[in-house]
């Protein structure tokens, strides 16, 4: 298995640890400011994410024609359910890692196409899941909820604070 793809369900893996230790009602709670938005939409925004990457039609990606599917940010059986599909997909996922693929997204003016390779694709979202657990890490915190994972949120890069 590639190195990307690892890593990828690696990181995931971090959201099912994550739905073990919440119930629908965390999961759901968007009382944290300044945005109010939940945990739930997080982990549904970053599975819509992958699910548009692993559903790619005629060498295309359209990263703006997301699911959305509101259950999953509510209720952590259906959110379990899409993470596991998803890791099932990527677990078998047999796209040479090197062709190019074309992304639609939107980067703010509208809609544009950018060519990847499907390898960098994977890797922005493996960074983008990451990015998320961090503002899910800030609302875990204010909800006085605390995550066994002391690295989660957190990319492998950043420096670790040493304490004397």
């Amino acid at each position: 298995m590639n190195i990307i793809i690892k890593s990828t369900l690696n990181t995931l893996q971090k959201s099912q640890n994550l739905l073990n230790s919440l119930n629908d009602d965390m999961l759901s709670n968007t009382s944290v400011s300044p945005y109010h938005s939940s945990i739930g939409s997080h982990l549904r925004h970053i599975l819509d994410f992958y699910d548009c990457i692993l559903n790619i039609k005629e060498g295309c990606v359209d990263l703006t024609a997301r699911k959305r599917d509101t259950q999953i940010e509510t209720c952590c059986i259906s959110a379990k359910d899409y993470l596991d599909n998803v890791m099932t997909k990527l677990t078998a996922f047999e796209d040479n890692l090197n062709e190019t693929v074309n992304v639609i997204d939107d980067l703010g003016m509208g809609k544009t196409k950018i060519v990847y390779t499907q390898a960098a694709l994977l890797a922005q979202a493996n960074s983008h899941t990451i990015h998320h657990y961090a503002i899910i890490n800030y609302i875990l915190d204010s909800l006085g909820i605390k995550m066994e994972d002391d690295n989660f949120g957190y990319n492998p890069t950043t420096p670790k604070k040493v304490t004397y």
